[in-house]
């Protein structure tokens, strides 16, 4: 389970990155005539963004959800998040090397070509999506119900007991497990067929 004080630690470190990547982005082109610090900025931006990535699934494997298997669950709760910041990743990298490409040797020069105006426009938008979304994540990670066991979370269980009745017999996926003494808890019975 997240501990409080690593919930806390964990949130700020997100937030820190999330703040480097929204300076990024205000600020890089106020550094177009010294290539290599817009470089060195783009290369740290997207290591961030990459280790938001990280993080974001590794609190994700932290949750009870996850660990009791319902792995399904928390992609859809969170897809928008997930599929958003893997666009946002390619926009951004895609960006950083088109800019550099075009600047890299003429750094005096101002260049905008339509292309890069068209990815710029997209990029700074699904940014603004990603800190919505990412920031919402990172708190609803925190929510207790993802790191015990709980009603909501059987409920959920259960949905997808009964989506696997068809090929397999129920009592092969019990609602949870003792750990300890690899046995179904005694307050829920485990039933012989699909039927309640």
């Amino acid at each position: 389970m997240l501990q409080t004080s690593n919930y806390s630690l964990v949130l700020s470190l997100q937030f820190l990155l999330l703040s480097y990547d929204l300076f990024v982005n205000s600020f890089s082109e106020l550094l177009r005539k010294a290539p290599v610090i817009q470089l060195v900025l783009f290369i740290i931006q997207d290591i961030a963004v990459l280790f938001n990535i990280i993080i974001i699934f590794l609190m994700f494997f932290n949750t009870f959800v996850f660990q009791a298997g319902l792995v399904n669950l928390l992609f859809h709760k969170f897809k928008g998040t997930i599929i958003l910041t893997a666009v946002y990743f390619a926009l951004s990298i895609s960006l950083h090397v088109w800019i550099m490409n075009l600047r890299w040797k003429n750094s005096n020069s101002f260049i905008w070509t339509d292309g890069l105006q068209t990815l710029f426009v997209f990029q700074r938008l699904a940014a603004v999506l990603y800190y919505y979304f990412y920031k919402r994540t990172a708190v609803r990670l925190g929510d207790p119900r993802f790191y015990q066991d709980s009603l909501w979370l059987r409920k959920e269980f259960m949905q997808v007991r009964r989506g696997f009745c068809g090929s397999y017999p129920c009592e092969a996926f019990p609602l949870a497990w003792d750990r300890r003494t690899s046995q179904p808890p005694k307050d829920l019975p485990v039933t012989k067929g699909c039927e309640e």
